[in-house]
């Protein structure tokens, strides 16, 4: 998105060549890499991208993220909810972001039964434990299937999906896939269920939105911040019988499954590339000034 008009030097860590801005993606991490750059140009002006475990995690406000946004001439959250709850001395300086996704034609869907997937690596924080639980509590004649994407980065939790598997032939665990592929399952499926504990700004929920597939999602300040505070698609995180319940309403009342389509059609001009790229140039822009 910066190739046109900037030599972009991807770097791991800062590696002390001459620069005229820094963008660091995550405070905590980049910390060091931040406090070199303006140490040692007092004039460099640094913009501090903030992830989910920057804001919602254990590295929330510790001191190597406090000093990373204190040094930062910019401020970027990637949903909304984030930089709300920044304190007024950042929050002055920040602005939100949205990661974007190739719009993809809305898919004629079959009636009568309900195909969901999910997407995200097996491990606590995206909380598959609800999604089995919730398919569990699931009457075994309704005609709600769904597909789980995702590595078993959890070993235990790989076992509990395969579990799963094996006992309900709704449920079917494909394992770490590529791009290409979620997106295909992603805009093929009637939903996406997206059960995460805490989430900086999860890029999935763009996708679906861009595919025209809506979104059953956790009330969590990530998922909020993406799809927006009268969403109708929410069930409190953890709560498996509250994400049944909206994937039988999914199933049984096209209403409300139409309601979710044009609230989620709603945000797609947040998320489109051409947004995102005019929001990343206006910022560097802002940044060499």
């Amino acid at each position: 998105m910066l190739h046109d008009r900037c030599k972009v030097i991807v770097q791991t860590e800062w590696d002390g060549k001459a620069a005229d801005a820094m963008v660091a993606l995550h405070a905590f991490r980049s910390a060091s890499s931040v406090a070199r750059f303006r140490g040692g140009r007092p004039d460099g002006r640094v913009a501090v991208v903030l992830t989910g475990t920057d804001i919602y995690g254990d590295m929330r406000w510790a001191p190597e993220t406090a000093r990373s946004l204190d040094l930062a001439s910019h401020i970027v959250t990637l949903q909304e909810d984030a930089r709300k709850i920044l304190p007024p001395s950042w929050r002055s300086k920040a602005r939100v972001i949205f990661q974007s996704a190739e719009p993809m034609r809305p898919k004629s869907k079959a009636r009568g039964n309900l195909d969901c997937v999910a997407a995200g690596h097996l491990r606590a924080v995206k909380d598959p434990s609800t999604l089995f639980a919730a398919m569990r509590l699931l009457p075994a004649e309704l005609p709600i299937r769904l597909r789980h994407l995702g590595a078993p980065l959890d070993p235990l939790l790989g076992d509990e999906a395969r579990a799963l598997q094996a006992h309900d032939p709704r449920y079917r665990y494909l394992g770490p896939q590529t791009h290409a592929r979620t997106r295909a399952a992603i805009h093929a499926a009637h939903v996406l269920v997206h059960p995460s504990r805490a989430e900086g700004g999860a890029n999935v929920i763009v996708e679906a939105v861009m595919a025209g597939t809506p979104v059953i999602a956790s009330r969590i300040p990530g998922n909020v911040g993406m799809l927006g505070a009268r969403y109708s698609g929410y069930f409190e995180p953890g709560d498996a019988a509250g994400l049944a319940r909206l994937m039988r309403r999914a199933l049984r009342d096209p209403d409300y499954l139409a309601r979710l389509r044009e609230q989620c059609a709603a945000r797609r001009a947040l998320f489109r590339p051409a947004t995102e790229a005019g929001a990343i140039r206006r910022l560097v822009a802002d940044l060499v000034r």
